[in-house]
This record gives structure tokens, sequence and C-alpha cells, in this order.
């Protein structure tokens, strides 16, 4: 049965934060922390390589055998380490766009990161994929709630007037 739009809570967004990217961190945690500004209820479910912001800084590699080592290697951990996904240009591209943001006043994903689990964004991880790549709760960033899966996240989104893919 179809869910009715008063059924839905209009005063509340759910994001799918699929990319670790550099330039989807900075939309997600800019739309976040927008909407948690404006009074709305925000959840980001942080899945597959959106995952890899969520990892501690000083986390060198993560995974429970060779394969989820490699991917692993392949994604930095931490949000200071996020790279572009396009435009790379030899590791100078992150660089400059960080740059260019500093210099506009846009503050880094990582500062807008915290600003909305102070504004209360719930910040959920998944828990398929930490068990997927082998990623442990103690890898991971500190105020982050509960791993959650798929079924809580489709949840979730029912309830969501907007529904964002990242």
């Amino acid at each position: 049965m179809a869910e009715k739009d008063s059924d839905k809570n209009p005063e509340s967004m759910t994001i799918i934060a699929f990319s670790g990217d550099l330039d989807k961190l900075w939309p997600t945690v800019i739309l976040s922390s927008t909407a948690a500004a404006n009074g709305m209820d925000v959840t980001v479910f942080f899945t597959f390589w959106g995952l890899f912001p969520l990892v501690k800084d000083d986390v060198r590699i993560t995974g429970h055998d060779a394969m989820t080592k490699m991917l692993a290697g392949m994604n930095a951990p931490g949000m200071k380490k996020a790279k572009l996904s396009k435009m790379e240009m030899g590791g100078m591209g992150h660089w400059m766009m960080r740059k260019v943001a500093k210099k506009n006043n846009l503050l880094p994903p990582e500062d807008l990161f915290v600003m909305c689990q102070d504004m209360g964004v719930n910040m959920w991880p998944c828990q398929m994929t930490m068990d997927l790549l082998g990623i442990k709760p103690e890898q991971m960033i500190d105020g982050l709630g509960e791993p959650a899966g798929a079924a809580t996240a489709l949840a979730r989104m029912s309830k969501s007037q907007i529904n964002l893919f990242i």
C-alpha cells in the first residue's frame, strides 16, 4: 500500500552518502548543515566508499583479508585526505579545491561535519559495508550513530520528504 503524503514528515531529509570523494562530501555536509539549521530532522546514511571519510585519520589499513585491505588502501581514511572524483591532477586537485574554498570562506568538510553533529544530524554508518570491508566500530570517528542496515535506511527514507543520493 502506497504511503500518503500526509504520512511523511515534511521537515525531514535523508541523504545516502555513497561517495567519499571531496566534491561529494562537501554537498553532503553543506546540505545537511543547511537543513539542520532550518529546523529539519536530517539523517545521513554512509555506505560503501562514503564510509571511508568516517574512518579515523590515524587508521592506516582496514580489512579482514588481503583483498579488503587492498580496497582500503585505495581509499584514504578520514575527510582531510579525500580526493576529487575528477581533475585530481596527480594529487593537486584536492589541494587546489581546498585553497579556493578557503579563499571564498567555505569551511572544509571536516569542520562542516562537526557542525552537523553539533546540530543533531544523525550520522549512520552502514553495517553491511563495515562487515564487507572489515571496518571495526573502534576504527570509526566518534559521535556517529549506531551502525544501521539498508532496511533501517529505507524505513527512514519512507518517512522523509526529501531523499538524496550523493
